[in-house]
Order: structure tokens, then sequence, then C-alpha cells
């Protein structure tokens, strides 16, 4: 949610940024209902002390024997009473419609986002490691599941229907150990506190970080106003829901493991095979919680952090910087790490690494104090993935296959975890 003032002050800025997202926000229909809100607010809040003057007069006028003028003074404060009524719920309703109205503005992007609507027009920041060569084509994680029964895709369809997984055996072993390991990592190198939150969240959870009400239709709900989370970003971020910090704990850094659920209801037909768009996946997420002139920097930290994990599986990836029209509605900046999947011959999405700015904190309001009695300020919300397991899985796969046995290599950081370094070639 972005400043009242910010539009009423700057609404120019407004539309140029909104429409540098491919969004046609809404300012005009803004600004009226928050002039006539204005408006009828005064005239409540006048209303409201004339008859505060009346009411008080009433005494006085009645300890001076003028008991008509008394009673004049009840009749003019019963009428003041019943406007005030009236003029309250007028305020309230029009402030009701303004709150509908602005959170259906995006946020706007960063300066330094270059323009453009589609992925083509995002930008390679850098890339890491050298692509993986083979001495014959390389086969695709659904081939390498099914050939080493990791993963049973006809059961998870009859249990389910399409789009969900049953990982088996060392693959429900491999999919357990890439999460511990990435929890451990976050934890003990890169100094996050993990938390473990609800895997349903109540729809104001959801508004806070701007997934309602703009994508209801990725969600899946039940009938008590839950909703089965799509990220831990939702959970995470709603912990200090309407809590102000203490500026001198700031940064604060939270990592979380949980299942998320989409419906993915705008990708039909897309990547119908295997595991690379499910309902159902798990992800490591990383938030952080900064004061506002440190959230540029802490991105830049944010990204390194989530890059720390594709590093230590020897896995080559790309950081690529989104584009204006192509970051969702939400972001201020964005980074996707794209990983190399050689099977796939493309890269794929492990991570967005995300400014929200005050963004979200505005929505769900949390903010802290730099110190004491200070007026409180909006913190700055930041999120990425660390990393997302089923595209990792991929490519870890499809990357560490040995092309003469078919067996595959388990990168060094997971062997503790496994127990082997190598997932031989079922007989």
């Amino acid at each position: 949610m972005l400043d009242r003032n910010l539009i009423r002050q700057n609404p120019d800025l407004v539309r140029v940024g909104s429409k540098r997202k491919g969004v046609d926000a809404p300012v005009d229909e803004f600004l009226s209902i928050d002039t006539s809100w204005r408006t009828a607010t005064h005239e409540w809040e006048s209303t409201q002390a004339e008859m505060n003057r009346v009411s008080k007069s009433i005494g006085a006028l009645m300890g001076q024997g003028k008991k008509g003028e008394a009673e004049e003074a009840k009749a003019r404060a019963a009428e003041l009473k019943a406007k005030v009524g009236t003029q309250e719920e007028r305020a309230k309703q029009l402030e009701a419609q303004l709150r509908e109205i602005e959170l259906r503005f995006p946020n706007l992007p960063h300066e330094s986002v270059p323009d453009g609507m589609r992925p083509e027009e995002n930008v390679t920041v850098r890339e890491w490691g050298d692509r993986p060569t083979f001495a014959e084509p390389p086969r695709q994680h659904f081939d390498i599941a099914l050939e080493h029964r990791l993963i049973d895709f006809e059961r998870a369809a009859k249990i389910s229907g399409s789009g969900f997984a049953v990982y088996t055996g060392l693959g429900a072993k491999l999919h357990r150990a890439l999460i511990q390991f990435m929890l451990d990592h976050q934890v003990q190198v890169n100094g996050y506190d993990e938390v473990y939150p609800p895997s349903l969240v109540l729809s104001s959870s959801l508004v806070g970080t701007g997934n309602l009400p703009k994508f209801e239709e990725d969600l899946y709900s039940t009938k008590d106003d839950l909703y089965l989370i799509p990220t831990a970003e939702v959970p995470v971020t709603n912990l200090y829901r309407d809590e102000i910090f203490d500026g001198t704990d700031l940064p604060i850094k939270h990592c979380a493991f949980t299942p998320c659920f989409r419906r993915e209801a705008g990708a039909a037909g897309k990547d119908t095979r295997g595991i690379l768009r499910t309902h159902q996946f798990e992800k490591v997420e990383l938030v952080k919680y900064v004061l506002p002139e440190e959230s540029y920097n802490e991105l830049e930290l944010l990204v390194v952090d989530a890059e720390s994990v594709l590093q230590a599986l020897g896995l080559h990836y790309r950081v690529v910087l989104l584009c204006a029209g192509d970051m969702g509605e939400k972001g201020c900046k964005c980074y996707d790490l794209e990983v190399y999947a050689p099977g796939e011959d493309r890269y794929l999405e492990v991570s967005s690494c995300t400014n929200f700015e005050a963004y979200q904190a505005r929505r769900a309001n949390i903010r802290f104090r730099r110190g004491p009695g200070e007026k409180p300020e909006f913190v700055h919300v930041l999120n990425g993935s660390g990393l997302a397991v089923p595209r990792l899985l991929v490519a870890l796969l499809e990357t560490f296959r040995l092309s003469d046995s078919g067996d595959i290599v388990i990168p060094e950081p997971l062997r503790p975890y496994m127990g082997i370094g190598l997932l031989t070639r079922p007989k």
C-alpha cells in the first residue's frame, strides 16, 4: 500500500510509476473519494466539537437558573448528537471505500529498475559457474526420477489429481536433505533465525502481504476465512503485524521452511510433466525487516545469501534484474536467481529476492521507533526464497547424473544428510 500523501501530492508520479508496471492505477478515483472523505471527516469532527460545547453549557445554564435556555441547549445537543451519528457513518463508509481503492495500487518501481514489460527485457546481472557439458544429450528430470524410483507421479495423480508428486525412497530422503541443508546453511552461515509458522492463515494476513484481494484465484481457501499459504512470506511477514520495533533491533532476519500451495490458475498447460510446476511444493523462505535507509543494501545481501546455496551445491546459475513490468505489483526492485537445468536446456527460477520498501509494512502496520518517544515509522520488508526445492532438485538431478552409468553424484554439502555420495541406478 502506498502512502496516501504520496498519491495526494504526487499523483503524476504514481501514474507514471504504475504505468511502468503496466497498471492503470485508480488515481482519479482515489483523489475523488479522498476529497469527499476528508470533507465528511471535517464536518463530523466540527459537529462533534459543537455538540460537546453545547452539552457542557447545559450545566452552567442550569446553575445560573436559566432553565429555558438550558432546555433549548438540551434539544440542540440531541439534534447535534443525531447529526454526529449520521456524519460519522458517512465518514466511515467513505474511509472503507478509500481503503478498498488504495489496496488496488501497485508498488512503484525503484529508479534503478529497467523499463520493460516482458521477461526478454530483464537484465542478466551476473552468472556463476560454468554451464555443464555432456558427452551425450542430458536426460530430463522426470525420466531420471522414474529411472531411480525417486518420484511416483502416477500414484500422486491417483490420490490428488494432476500437478502433484509423491517422493519415494531416496527421492524423499534427497528432498528432505535439501530442506535441512538450506535451513542449517541460512541459520549457521548467514545468521538467520529460524521459525516454523502455520500453513493456514487468515485473509487479513494475505491482505497484509498484498496477495489479497488481487490474487485470490491462485489461492486455496477453506470455508472459515483460512487460506493455505502460497509461500512462507505470508505468515512470517505477519508475525509482527500491528507491532512496533525498537529501531536498534533492526535488521531482523528470519528463515522458514513450509509447504506452499498454489492453484497456478494462470499457468494452464505449462510444464505439465514432472515437478517444474506443482500445486504443492516446499520452499525455504528468507524474510528481513530493515531500516528504510538500509533496505537496498540489504537487498543485495539477501541475494548473496540466496546465491550461497547454489554455490555450495556447485550449480550453474545467473542473477537477473527484473524489468518493471515483469516483477509483479508488490515489489520495488526484484532479482531472480535462475539455475540452469541441462535436461530442460533452460534456466529455472528458484528464488525471487524483492525489496517491497514500506508497501507491505503499511498494509500490515509494522513500524519501528528510532528512539524513545519518537514517532513510529514503517519498516522496509524484503524477502526471497532460499530456495524453492522442486526446481533445485530438477537442476541437481540433471546436472549430476553421470552419462555412462546413470548414477547421480550427491553434492558434498548434502552427503552428511544423505549418508551416501552416490545415487546408484536400481537393478
